[in-house]
């Protein structure tokens, strides 16, 4: 490592305040310059796969189901076409917890690459709002030029058509969402009624539309840096074998640091690094921090650094990488990418909790009935036999409506009868309650409380089981 670089590097003073906020700790504004390279369009194609299935998710169903929908209002729930009620709240956590050691299996191969390529802020802000930005103010000298310059006519009409885009996309979004809370049924429904039916919903969605607006208007890349807790749980979780966007400090800095292009200069010959100090690097990056300073909680590893410097490595006819995915042991010591023994730690855990969450998942009935005795109510005695009162609930998770619908005892003989009607309908996505009495024979009872297994039946499949208590008189042997 060159002396010139442990210097700065361990000053640190690029450490000691954030990149959007100045010396006078006042808002820093980035202006990042439009980025284009071989990354960027592998960003850009990916960002439009997830965008097409983030507004295409709610109004996908799979057997009735819609393919994404977290109703927490009714405690609804459905991931991937699979429905989760209250009851399946276990199986919600277990998804959720793999998703979290999946980020972070992730995390400690490949740093933060979830941040630059998958997360939704960062697809919105750089995909969406940023391009339109690029479009109707230009590139980075444009926009600094438009916002010193005094409030004409061209920077009311860049500025309010900008504003005017970025709210008609936060509504939109805003909508999506509701279509994820509530259900994308119950938004076109409303959509159809209007708004002087639904004024509660309107003004949610405004609400919602204002706080998207804020984020992607105002707040920006700072929810990257403050608001999310990510930046730093990768500090907990990055080693020296993590392949993260890093800037090849060895191969950059050469043993008198870096330097500005002199013409006819043999760089090597007086000791200067590959990088010629063009700063372009800092000039894209979307947080405004300098990559070459090493690995640094603002950095959501969105490669626009890679595709600028390889850009200018070919202009001065250097090789590209000078800034890459490579970990630290690769650019220090040249080894290559190993699977640790610590992420295979991880993967084995992420195997565990799929194989136990697939097994659920499949065990798991789409039926669920819980019977229990009616409180405050002993048994009666009806000649020979021996009554008891329950109430049911029964719980359809499908979205198709299940008739011919029977409880029968199934561990001992016995009658139930149900008040009203003896066969049941189960609606769609609902629930059915009701009151049953069960008769046994007191000849088969062989102490004052008999735990009960009865089965839901569909005809004469059975679709659930549930276990209760039977309460007779107490025997003395």
């Amino acid at each position: 490592m060159s002396t010139r670089y442990e210097q700065r590097h361990n000053d640190n003073e690029f450490r000691d305040h954030i990149a959007t906020i100045d010396d006078k700790g006042k808002r820093a504004w980035v202006f990042p310059k439009k980025p284009s390279g071989k990354w960027y369009g592998y960003r850009k194609t990916l960002s439009w796969f997830l965008l097409a299935f983030l507004f295409a998710a709610p109004f996908v169903k799979i057997n009735g189901n819609q393919f994404l929908l977290f109703n927490v209002i009714e405690r609804r729930f459905s991931i991937f076409g699979f429905p989760f009620w209250p009851q399946d709240f276990h199986l919600f956590v277990i998804s959720m917890v793999i998703g979290v050691v999946f980020v972070a299996l992730f995390t400690v191969a490949f740093g933060r690459i979830f941040c630059g390529w998958i997360c939704p802020q960062t697809i919105f802000m750089e995909m969406v709002f940023r391009r339109i930005e690029f479009w109707i103010e230009g590139d980075r000298n444009a926009q600094m030029k438009l916002a010193k310059q005094e409030w004409n006519a061209e920077k009311i009409r860049k500025k309010g058509l900008k504003w005017f885009m970025f709210f008609v996309i936060s509504f939109v979004i805003a909508n999506v969402f509701l279509a994820y809370v509530t259900g994308s049924d119950e938004l076109l429904q409303m959509v159809t009624e209007g708004p002087e039916k639904n004024m509660g919903t309107l003004v949610a969605l405004l609400i919602f539309t204002a706080v998207f607006y804020f984020i992607y208007g105002w707040f920006r890349e700072q929810v990257c840096i403050i608001a999310c807790p990510y930046g730093r749980l990768q500090g907990a979780l990055l080693d020296d074998k993590s392949v993260i966007v890093a800037y090849d400090h060895v191969r950059g800095e050469g043993e008198k640091g870096r330097g500005r292009m002199v013409k006819n200069e043999v760089r090597p010959t007086v000791g200067k690094g590959d990088c010629i100090d063009c700063k372009l690097c800092v000039a894209v990056c979307p947080t405004g921090i300098d990559i070459r300073n090493g690995t640094q909680l603002e950095c959501i590893n969105c490669t626009a650094c890679i595709d600028e410097c390889n850009t200018v490595m070919d202009k001065v006819g250097f090789p590209q990488g000078l800034i890459r995915y490579a970990s630290e042991a690769e650019i220090t010591k040249k080894e290559k990418f190993t699977f640790t023994n610590r992420m295979k730690g991880y993967t084995a855990v992420l195997v565990i909790l799929m194989g136990v969450f697939t097994g659920m998942l499949f065990l798991r009935n789409s039926v669920q009935a819980t019977v229990l005795r009616l409180p405050g109510q002993l048994y009666e005695h009806k000649g020979s036999n021996i009554s008891n009162v329950y109430t049911f609930k029964i719980l359809n998770k499908t979205e198709n409506d299940i008739d011919n619908v029977r409880f029968k005892l199934e561990n001992v003989k016995g009658t139930v009868k149900m008040v009203g009607k003896q066969t049941l309908t189960l609606p769609k996505a609902g629930t059915t309650q009701g009151t049953l009495f069960i008769e046994i024979n007191q000849a088969l009872l062989e102490k004052d409380k008999t735990k009960i297994v009865l089965g839901v039946y569909r005809g004469d499949k059975r679709i659930d089981t549930e276990s209760t208590n039977f309460l007779g008189p107490r025997t003395f042997n």
